[in-house]
């Protein structure tokens, strides 16, 4: 009889102990409870080539990783996101991972996940807090350095007076912020290279052509165009050509991304030169979720490779490019 007392007494604390030490929904193995982990992800939208490239390679990425995807478009929406976010905090996902639409406005969001104990990745884009343990760790490009290759590039490759007009990205998105102040930072050695005009196309080819358009007639005298990503840069080559000239000769094009548009452009010479910005960032974005919900350390900023292309180099790329 003591001795069915005395397991039935280590049973019950040993119980007591696993309620008290389970921590958030990754301690436990598994929002389902079988080992599986749970990722809500809610992705920026579908604004251009290289969104639906990265959407594709955490989607894929998930799949081969056997983690389940929770998956919602914001439709470049912030409360869109802030909406998926709480749901995804209901449903006790083990990890959370977005690309903000903007820069601001996540500490509350971010700290009913902290309290609720699920770790949150950022991809492809920063938030700007002053409370990084909101985070576990951010997975993307370094959009200023993005921005200092397109500055040099038109530097290095220009003489005397040069008027740029700057197709932007979202207003207050983080690569827009950042490709802006790279290339700022890099052209401030040439004094004669002047941003002549700077607008928001919002990261989309229509949002570029009309922009464009309107640079055109505001702006006779153009000799750069600097768009931040390519989709914008392609919407900026349909206006230049509707206004009788020829891009890439007459108006020289800097864009970032290298989509296979972008990459067939440059090749055809209407594109002069573009930064590369990864978008298949899914399979490091699987191995950082396994590691946060297990509790391992992981870099607090983990930087993708990228480089840049030349039409030479577009020309050899293309035919092995993966998006």
């Amino acid at each position: 009889m003591s001795k069915k007392i005395t397991a039935a007494i280590g049973a019950v604390l040993l119980a007591a102990l696993a309620a008290c030490g389970g921590g958030g929904a990754g301690a436990a193995g598994g929002s389902q409870g079988d080992g599986k982990i749970t990722m809500g992800f809610s992705q920026v939208g579908a604004e251009s080539g290289w969104r639906t490239a990265n959407t594709k390679s955490v989607q894929d990425a998930a799949k081969s990783a056997g983690i389940e995807l929770q998956f919602s478009d914001a439709q470049q929406k912030q409360e869109n996101q802030l909406k998926a976010i709480r749901s995804f905090i209901q449903q006790k996902v083990d990890v959370i991972a977005f690309s903000p639409v903007v820069e601001t406005g996540w500490d509350a969001v971010l700290l009913e996940a902290k309290r609720a104990g699920i770790p949150v990745i950022l991809t492809d884009r920063a938030i700007d807090s002053d409370d990084t343990s909101l985070y576990a760790t951010f997975l993307g490009s370094d959009f200023v350095e993005e921005g200092r290759k397109a500055g040099k590039w038109l530097v290095d490759n220009t003489q005397g007076a040069v008027n740029v007009v700057e197709l932007q990205g979202t207003t207050g998105a983080a690569p827009a912020i950042d490709r802006k102040e790279g290339f700022e930072e890099v052209i401030a050695a040439r004094p004669d290279i002047k941003v002549v005009a700077t607008q928001s196309g919002d990261f989309t080819r229509a949002g570029g052509k009309q922009v464009m358009e309107a640079f055109l007639k505001s702006t006779p005298d153009i000799d750069v165009v600097y768009a931040h990503n390519d989709d914008m840069g392609l919407g900026a080559i349909e206006a230049i050509k509707a206004a009788g000239k020829k891009p890439g000769v007459d108006i020289k094009i800097i864009t970032v991304d290298a989509v296979k548009d972008g990459m067939q452009a440059l090749a055809n010479g209407e594109i002069n030169f573009i930064v590369e910005c990864n978008p298949l960032l899914g399979d490091q974005l699987m191995d950082l979720a396994k590691k946060v919900v297990a509790g391992q350390e992981v870099p607090k900023r983990v930087v993708t490779e990228e480089t840049t292309f030349t039409p030479e180099q577009a020309k050899a790329a293309l035919p092995e490019r993966q998006y």
